[in-house]
This record gives structure tokens, C-alpha cells and sequence, in this order.
């Protein structure tokens, strides 16, 4: 078994909370102020600083001290020299507690309390000890070939039920979306994605495979014993405090059957739709589209650009105890304690068009349907739209005037979508520059050339981009940031859809009307050093800008 070097440091909030005068800060101001503060504290105390953005936890000091220990005094080992420990601490008054935990004499040094955790989160990782469960594994299953500690009843201590949950684990640290487990002969790869990329974590030996997916399927209630037809399927767990549902996919590949998660974190904040990166100006005219008292707004990306995120994000905005909210979705991905949610279920006969017929008879003001996935549930999402109700919905479309043009493909009426769509948002996800390691540089030719193409400027300060550092595992980037494109549908878009117009006809009266491009409003995020040049070349794949 090969353990790869992780790829992404451990989110804040993946751990029980430190002691609450150093919790974790929570945006870039916040974090600025730590660190002043820290400053302050080590003049006053006559202490030394450290930089954990380039320095790391030796692995030999960290294992003098667990997690739990580090966590609840916000404390992390850096080196051992001679059986003198030297510590990073968020709180210099932790000293003797942490010299007695250590039982050896200690220096430390001060870091912002978020630091510390990032540092921590380094240096504890859930996939550590995942060694030695392989091995025991190994053990009993040369003794044993007919293994069977992926029976249903099987101990929460048996080798192959602790390797997934470590992934698990692990996953939901590093704020993986989706974990890919692929078979390859005699191994089987394990890969993250954060932040929209993915990342080797880990390799494990092709003979623990068959035992991982069947306790991925018997936890998802799925048949154990068919490993050649795909199969879809939904966890329900609590992972470290944290309640957590998974989405699970089967398939059968040349090596077996591989295996993608798709982790829901219910823990997750929601969030307002200024804090999903749309610009001021956009979100108060998308805001004031939300409170129209029927039509449909309709959310269009492909698959994994934010769409469900910035429909619950609408819902906030709307909800109130006058309406009568009700949501259609597979699966349901937030609950709220004021809407009333329905959970598609296709073996039981729920189906969207189904589900949302029911729903019209349930006197609804506001209905968000998850998902317009075909032409019954585009006619009755519509329909309901012109009777009264006013309809959120997400669509499978590279930009908003591509957005109406599924809606003519599936066959609907030119004037019945013209009557019932009020506005499309098309939308990208990009990730952000690391702000704990930005520096200038120089972009390539070519990113250049595409700058000037799409109408950006160079900004007055220069170009800025992540250098990389221990808190964004090198890469340059943390976190991510929306790319909005709004369309509100106005007369002049009616007329053009009622006459069939092509697609460019519909974007270039969009254009005209004051619509920014997702290419143009990624140049906007380039401008104000929120995100590079190659990133918006990367995530917002457009024709024409």
C-alpha cells in the first residue's frame, strides 16, 4: 500500500471546536486581525513567531501528542531535538499543560489559532493508521480467502469497515465533493476531489477492492451480489459530529467495479447569494427577479458548477412564514425546518413529473424543482409557472441562451416558455487564490491574448497568483468562488424566442440589454485578484465571449 502526500489541508470545521477564544477565523479581515493580534501577543511575552504557511509538523514530533490533545489546546509539535519538543500554540498560557502532556520539556513558538489548525489538520491525518488495517487484512485473507468482514454484520472493527471510514473521513477533512475508489489489476487507486480538481490520495492493494465496494454497497442498501449492472444508492452517516449523506455509484469497469461518493456535508453553511460571488449590482436585480409572485427562474451549468447551492441560496432569500415553499429534489440536499421537502424516489414511484403534480395540489406559492431532466417535467414545471405559482429550477446548459434552447429541444411551446421564464442564470465554479501565499508574477502569451480578447484590463497593481503553501497543499488555490451570468427575459427576448431566433440572436439582444458573459465576469474576478487568468481559461469553457 502506497500512502500518497496529501493534497489539500483540513477545513476548519472538520474537528470538535477549540477552546472558544481562538476559534478558527472565518474570512481573510478575520484572519488578518489574528495575526496582528499574534504579533502583538509575542512582543508581549517575548516569544518567538512562526510562519506555518512554510513551515511543517515533523512527522516524529506530531506523534508525541494526539490529535484530541493538540486540538483541545490549539497546540501542534513542529521538531524534537535532544528531548526538547519545540510547539506552535495559539496561547502562550498552555505551556505547562502542554509540557505535561509531552512529559518532556518544551519551547514554543506563537502562530494565529488558525494556522495552528491548519497545521494540525496536516499533521493528523485520518488516512495515517490505514496502513495497518490493510496489513491485518492482508493476514487474515491469505489465511482465509473466503473473507467476510463485509457481512452486514460485521464489526465496526474489522480492517476493510475502519479503511472506509478513514476514507470517508479524510475526505470530508480535505472538503472533497466526491471520492473516486478505481480498481487497477492489483491496485486500487484512491482520488479526492477538492475544489473542483482531483487528487491522488492513496493506493491500496487490488485484493482489499471486492471487500471495500461491498461494504460501500451494504451500507447503501444496494445488491452485494450483482457486480456487473451499475447501481445507484444513498448513505446516511454522522462522520466526526457531522451528519453526512452520500450519494453512491457503481460500475463495472476492465478491473472490477469502481465506486464514486458524492459527499453532502449538512454541517455546511447556506449561504446568501452575496456570498456566493455574484456582484452587488447582479444580486439585487437577481434578488428582485426572486420576489416576482409566479414565473420561473431557471438555474443552467453542467453537473457540479453550483446550481443546487445558489437555488438554496434563492430559497433563503424568499422564504417567509406567508409562503408556502415547497422543493422536489434527488436527493435533498439541505433541509429546512420552514419548507416542505420532497425526496425522489424512483423505486416507489416518485418521480420529478410525478411529484410535482402532487405538489400543485398542495396550494404551493414557491416550488423548486431539483432538476429538469425531461420533457413531462419541463411542461409542468412551465405550465405551473403561467398558473400562478412561482417556479426555481436548475437545467443541464452551458450558458442562459442555451438554457431556453433545451427547453425548445424537449419540444415545449416557443410561447409558453416565452410567457414563463423570467430570468436564466448561468454559472461556473473557480477556485480562489491562496491569500495566505499570493504573489506577483508575469501570465504566459497566451493568457495574455485571451485577457485582451475577452475585454479585460491589466490591473493597475499586477498580476497575482498563489505561490503555493502548507495551507492550500501547494497548489495555489483554496476555496471557490461562483461565475454568474444573468438573463432576465425581457420583451425583446420574448419576441426572439417566439420566432425561434438562433442562440446568438438570444445572446447578443441579452448582451445589448447589459448581460455580462461568464467570460467577461471571470476577467472581473481576474482584475480584482480573486482568481488567475488560467483558472477562468480552465473552468469556463465558452464559445465567443
Amino acid at each position: 500500500m502506497k500512502l500518497r502526500k496529501p493534497t489539500q489541508p483540513e477545513p476548519r470545521h472538520a474537528a470538535p471546536a477549540p477552546r472558544a477564544e481562538v476559534l478558527p477565523a472565518a474570512t481573510e479581515q478575520d484572519l488578518h486581525i489574528e495575526r496582528t493580534r499574534t504579533r502583538q501577543l509575542a512582543e508581549q511575552h517575548n516569544l518567538q513567531l512562526v510562519d506555518l504557511r512554510t513551515v511543517s509538523p515533523d512527522p516524529t514530533a506530531a506523534a508525541l501528542l494526539d490529535e484530541r490533545t493538540a486540538r483541545s489546546l490549539v497546540a501542534v509539535p513542529l521538531e524534537v531535538h535532544d528531548d526538547v519538543v519545540t510547539a506552535a500554540v495559539a496561547d502562550p498560557t498552555v505551556h505547562q499543560e502542554l509540557q505535561a502532556a509531552l512529559g518532556r520539556r518544551v519551547i514554543v513558538k506563537l502562530a494565529a489559532p488558525t494556522d495552528v489548525l491548519h497545521a494540525i489538520g496536516t499533521a493528523y491525518r485520518a488516512l495515517t493508521g490505514i496502513d495497518d488495517r490493510v496489513k491485518v487484512f492482508e493476514a487474515r485473507d491469505a489465511v482465509r480467502k473466503d473473507f467476510r468482514d463485509d457481512a452486514p454484520g460485521a464489526s465496526d472493527d474489522a480492517p476493510v469497515v475502519q479503511v472506509v471510514q478513514l476514507v470517508i473521513t479524510q475526505a470530508l477533512r480535505d472538503r472533497a465533493s466526491d471520492v473516486h475508489i478505481e480498481p487497477h489489476g492489483d491496485r486500487v487507486r484512491v482520488r479526492y476531489r477538492i475544489d473542483g480538481a482531483l487528487h491522488d490520495v492513496l493506493e491500496l492493494p487490488g485484493s482489499i477492492g471486492p471487500a471495500v465496494v461491498s461494504r460501500i454497497k451494504i451500507l447503501a442498501d444496494l445488491n452485494i451480489v450483482e457486480r456487473r449492472r451499475p447501481q445507484d444508492g444513498q448513505i446516511s452517516m454522522d462522520v466526526e459530529g457531522r451528519p453526512v449523506d452520500i450519494r453512491v455509484s457503481t460500475t463495472s469497469v476492465v478491473g472490477g467495479e469502481k465506486v464514486v461518493l458524492r459527499l453532502l456535508d449538512k454541517s455546511r453553511p447556506l449561504y446568501r447569494l452575496e456570498q456566493l460571488g455574484m456582484p452587488d449590482d447582479m444580486a439585487s436585480t437577481y434578488s428582485g427577479l426572486l420576489r416576482a409572485p409566479y414565473g420561473m427562474v431557471i438555474c443552467a451549468g453542467p453537473t457540479g458548477s453550483g446550481k443546487t447551492t445558489t437555488l438554496y441560496g434563492s430559497l433563503g432569500e424568499i422564504n417567509s412564514p406567508e409562503r408556502n415553499i415547497m422543493t422536489i429534489e434527488d436527493p435533498v440536499e439541505y433541509t429546512f425546518d420552514s419548507i416542505n421537502q420532497i425526496q425522489i424516489n424512483e423505486a416507489a414511484g416518485i418521480t420529478f413529473a410525478g411529484g410535482l403534480r402532487s405538489i400543485l395540489r398542495q396550494d404551493p406559492d414557491v416550488i423548486l424543482v431539483g432538476e429538469v431532466r425531461d420533457v413531462e417535467t419541463a411542461r409542468i414545471a412551465v405550465q405551473s409557472a403561467l398558473t400562478g405559482h412561482f417556479v426555481l429550477s436548475s437545467l443541464h446548459a452551458t450558458d442562459a441562451a442555451t438554457a431556453l434552447h433545451r427547453l425548445l429541444d424537449m419540444g415545449i411551446e416557443t410561447f409558453l416558455i416565452a410567457s414563463s421564464v423570467t430570468a436564466v442564470v448561468s454559472q461556473r465554479l473557480v477556485r480562489r487564490i491562496c491569500t495566505n501565499c499570493r504573489e506577483y508574477y508575469q501570465p504566459k502569451s497566451e493568457e495574455l491574448a485571451f485577457l485582451a480578447s475577452a475585454g479585460g484590463a491589466l490591473p493597475s497593481d499586477g498580476f497575482v497568483r498563489g505561490a503555493g503553501c502548507n495551507f492550500c497543499a501547494h497548489t495555489g488555490y483554496l476555496e471557490r468562488t461562483g461565475v454568474y451570468e444573468l438573463m432576465p427575459v425581457s420583451d425583446a427576448i420574448r419576441e426572439l424566442i417566439v420566432d425561434r431566433a438562433s442562440h446568438d440572436e438570444i445572446r447578443k439582444a441579452a448582451r445589448y440589454e447589459g448581460m455580462r458573459t461568464l467570460t467577461e465576469e471571470g476577467v472581473r474576478l481576474v482584475g480584482h485578484g480573486i482568481t488567475t487568468i488560467g483558472e477562468v481559461m480552465r473552468s469556463i469553457y465558452m464559445v465567443g465571449s
